[in-house]
């Protein structure tokens, strides 16, 4: 794997080096020693994949609030989708900026988001699959997010949103002195 450090501290997109044959290919999607050896998180706990039967179907912007804040791993098996990530971390030099990456099937790319971090995307193809990888188990009362199209963000996004959950349309107006999302933990 080739780790590419995007312009959000932390995240990263990560090419998958395929060895390829006359069957076809091989590539290796995680390896902890990897991941570890970047300085990114080296234990995923959970995968899932979603299905979006439209194009322009919008999920996020999702996180998790501390202490069960997770990292997740992107990657794209049928389709294609436009990712959206948000620095959520105070403490960061990219607090509350976003980052973009289209990721598509057949691509041998993944998406690397940090915890605390918000993450969102938009279909670009019907019928489209994602996969993901997650270091801590999903916890409900932990779940939160930010509208998609939020002024305080001012995200672009490259067509309209067709369809979009009722919890994803509402959330209220973000605002970080309410947002969970405090600095780091000092190590001591």
């Amino acid at each position: 794997m080739r780790f590419h450090e995007l312009n959000l501290a932390g995240a990263h997109l990560v090419e998958l080096e395929p060895y390829r044959d006359e069957r076809g290919f091989n590539a290796r999607t995680w390896c902890a020693d990897e991941f570890a050896a970047q300085g990114l998180t080296s234990r995923m706990v959970q995968s899932n994949v979603i299905f979006n039967h439209a194009r322009g179907t919008l999920r996020g912007l999702h996180f998790q609030r501390p202490p069960y804040a997770e990292s997740k791993l992107f990657r794209v098996t049928r389709g294609a989708i436009h990712d959206v990530i948000v620095d959520l971390r105070p403490e960061s030099p990219t607090y509350l900026r976003w980052e973009a990456v289209e990721l598509r099937a057949g691509e041998p790319r993944m998406l690397f988001v940090p915890e605390r971090f918000g993450q969102a995307f938009l279909t670009l193809e019907d019928a489209t699959e994602v996969t993901y990888q997650v270091s801590a188990p999903y916890t409900a009362e932990a779940g939160d997010g930010i509208r998609y199209d939020d002024p305080a963000l001012g995200i672009e996004w490259p067509e309209e949103v067709r369809v979009i959950s009722e919890k994803d349309a509402g959330w209220p107006p973000f605002d970080p002195a309410t947002a969970g999302i405090e600095p780091a933990p000092v190590a001591r």
